[in-house]
């Protein structure tokens, strides 16, 4: 697959996620008080043809500039997981499939490519993100790779554990979930909700964990596991508890946002785009879906 390939799987993937109503996050017809659909679309614009450069750029290096790129158009973070999680499956060679070659991308990280990581997080400046293992981003220099530096906070970092786990929440987990019955080529924004409710039942959101506590990532679990056990989307009461869910994720505004699972949904969409396991829906069918969600709001 070209670079010109990779350049619009990264932004289609991007844009879907986005799109998608999913319950707790950001899409056309929700927003929060410091950050709204169209920044999610501006970051998707900006980081595009820098991710389509990674194998050229270096994987540390793309991770930089990439959050530059995003910061010349939003102010905010909206897409750090996003770019940690596509910068080494955009470095997997394009004659290669991604469980094929993301094994030797993450065993020939460097430290160069941890020092570039630590910069970019310091810029991007995420929510409750300050620290990984014993290395302090924000003050500190990396003390190995930056798969050395990931595996440090693997345990409470569903980002940070796909690097010491050849992706398998990505690349097996996801692409299996959007590829079941032809799942996302029929529907997919249902697709991309339905990943969305399956992840977080069975880990909850280490976003939600970091940013709020453990009672409440373990309630985020429970009630998407409620959605799915109610039958989701084919039944009345399945539709009633994922507005249930989504009210009681804004409730605390955006401390609840399940971020990351949001940032593995991107990564899973944009590996099945690349792989070819699915067709790759129009830009406009993806604009006006857009703006229908944001006629009925």
């Amino acid at each position: 697959m070209p670079a010109a390939n990779i350049q619009e799987c990264v932004h289609r993937a991007c844009l879907l996620e986005a799109t998608a109503q999913k319950p707790g996050n950001v899409h056309p017809g929700a927003s929060f008080e410091h950050l709204a659909y169209k920044d999610f679309v501006a970051s998707a614009d900006a980081i595009a043809s820098v991710l389509a450069n990674t194998r050229d750029l270096g994987v540390g290096k793309s991770i930089l500039e990439s959050v530059k790129a995003t910061r010349n158009v939003c102010e905010h973070n909206t897409n750090l997981g996003i770019i940690l999680l596509l910068a080494p499956l955009t470095a997997v060679p394009t004659d290669v499939s991604l469980p094929e070659g993301i094994e030797a991308v993450l065993s020939g990280l460097t430290r160069d490519d941890a020092e570039h990581t630590y910069e970019a997080i310091r810029l991007a400046q995420p929510r409750g993100l300050g620290t990984a293992g014993s290395a302090d981003v924000t003050a500190s220099s990396p003390d190995g790779t930056l798969a050395e530096v990931m595996s440090q906070a693997a345990d409470r970092d569903a980002v940070a554990w796909q690097y010491t786990s050849n992706f398998k929440t990505v690349l097996h987990d996801a692409v299996t979930t959007l590829n079941a019955s032809s799942r996302f080529e029929e529907d997919w924004e249902q697709a991309i909700i339905y990943l969305q409710l399956k992840l977080i039942a069975r880990d909850g959101d280490t976003d939600i964990a970091r940013k709020c506590n453990s009672i409440d990532a373990h309630e985020s679990k429970r009630r998407a596991m409620s959605v799915l056990r109610a039958g989701w989307p084919m039944t009345m009461e399945g539709r009633s508890r994922i507005r249930e869910f989504d009210r009681w994720l804004r409730a605390k505004g955006s401390k609840r946002n399940p971020g990351t699972t949001a940032d593995l949904v991107t990564a899973g969409v944009f590996a099945i785009l690349r792989d070819e396991h699915a067709p790759m829906p129009p830009l406009e069918e993806i604009q006006g879906r857009a703006e229908e969600i944001r006629s009925t709001r």
